[in-house]
């Protein structure tokens, strides 16, 4: 491979990066797919070369932690399982985020599968926009109903129906449920990607690493003026993106053609060990096309299975201790990795997400944070515990009002009381 390893704190698969529990290695997969053989092999990689922990991100990627002195040959297995970028360089810039169903969703105004080809491949073949950071990120949305629609990118485009057209609204530094800036024709898709990007490379300072950095000192319409010079601009008219559909990650759920489905299922909190994922990609074997998508919920999905054999492979991914149902509480906590393997972190948030799971009377969304880097959630959560200690937590509200995690609740909670609060509020006719 061309080009070296840029320094960065972000783990990629060619960048260990060091934790307390030892190295971290993340594997981009592309629109979150991977096959069956991939999978296997980074259960493999887990177990053989690392300490056998596999974590699903909140990006449709891959973490192995754990990573001792075998980072080589970890590395060399993985690469040549198919799970590298084109070029050194080019794997820090390989964050594009599609709908974990695209191609099959029901609801699909366009397949974005080969439009993100083109992207990855551009992003990945152009030593230009390997100066990009390796958090700037863009999200592909082709109007699907399964679709992570609350984290931010740096540009992110959403397809809608234009009289019997199909465009593709865009904006910049936040999510498609904002108001569009503008659209282009389908046609068009990556010329504008490219020609953002390039902008945006023109225009940023060195220390102005993402569009929103660029967008406090470039007003957003001085920018849509440059990039009109360079593309053919639509206007949106009334449409804006509705809210997507909650409860769709995980279950049996139909497809665009009649009789097949797709199954989600989620690890616990993230987590995977390899007999897991070997477990998964062998039911994808079996029952669905050999592959797997992994999801910006931290779980996974099983496309193309038959409508007669989802049951079996329910219980078969529910044997494998993955949760199939989304009212189970553990299906609504989000926690990082927390003292037992951050040096940053102030509590054992996976511990503390489990015990607050079982005192909880029913789901609640819920983010543990063991600091205010707020790894493990790309958006704001409607409730966030911040620790402040082993065992103690800040409870905060999501508030439109207030930046960060929100409007501060409580302060210094244990997980018993944050619980008790909890539920007393959720029984409130005021959160009805």
């Amino acid at each position: 491979m061309s080009n070296a390893i840029r320094p960065s704190a972000c783990p990629g698969l060619l960048r260990i990066v060091q934790a307390l529990d030892g190295g971290i290695c993340r594997i981009k997969l592309d629109g979150g797919s991977i096959t069956a053989d991939q999978a296997d092999a980074v259960a493999n990689a887990a177990g053989r070369f690392a300490g056998g922990v596999i974590e699903a991100t909140n990006r449709g990627n891959l973490q192995i932690r754990g990573i001792g002195d075998q980072s080589a040959s970890l590395i060399d297995n993985l690469l040549a399982a198919g799970l590298g970028p084109r070029t050194t360089a080019g794997d820090d810039v390989r964050n594009l985020m599609l709908s974990p169903a695209a191609g099959i969703d029901r609801q699909m105004r366009f397949d974005t599968r080969p439009l993100a080809g083109q992207i990855l491949e551009t992003l990945q073949s152009h030593p230009r926009f390997h100066e990009l950071s390796a958090k700037f990120a863009v999200q592909l949305d082709g109007g699907e109903a399964l679709v992570m629609l609350e984290h931010h990118h740096d540009l992110w485009l959403s397809a809608f129906k234009s009289g019997e057209n199909t465009l593709l609204a865009f904006g910049l530094a936040g999510s498609p449920t904002d108001r569009p800036l503008a659209a282009v024709a389908l046609a068009d898709g990556h010329a504008l990607v490219v020609a953002v990007l390039e902008l945006f490379l023109e225009l940023a300072r060195p220390e102005q690493t993402r569009m929103r950095h660029l967008l406090d000192e470039c007003p957003v319409p001085v920018f849509l003026e440059k990039l009109g010079q360079r593309i053919s601009l639509q206007s949106v008219g009334e449409w804006q993106r509705e809210s997507a559909p909650e409860g769709l990650q995980l279950g049996v759920h139909p497809q665009q053609w009649i009789g097949q489905v797709y199954i989600g299922a989620a690890p616990v909190l993230g987590r995977l060990d390899p007999a897991m994922l070997r477990g998964a990609a062998q039911l994808a074997r079996t029952f669905g096309d050999g592959s797997l998508r992994f999801t910006p919920w931290q779980s996974l999905l099983l496309p193309n299975v038959r409508e007669a054999d989802a049951a079996q492979v329910l219980d078969a991914l529910s044997k494998l201790n993955l949760l199939t149902q989304i009212d189970d509480p553990l299906s609504h906590l989000i926690a990082c990795t927390g003292s037992n393997g951050c040096g940053k972190g102030l509590a054992d948030t996976k511990h503390d997400a489990r015990l607050l799971a079982t005192l909880l009377p029913h789901a609640v969304d819920v983010h543990l944070s063991g600091c205010p880097r707020s790894c493990a959630a790309a958006h704001r959560a409607a409730v966030t515990l911040l620790a402040v200690a082993p065992g103690h937590y800040d409870l905060y509200f999501r508030d439109a009002a207030t930046p960060g995690f929100g409007a501060l609740h409580a302060h210094n909670l244990t997980i018993e009381a944050a619980a008790t609060l909890l539920a007393a509020r959720s029984r409130s006719p005021l959160d009805a």
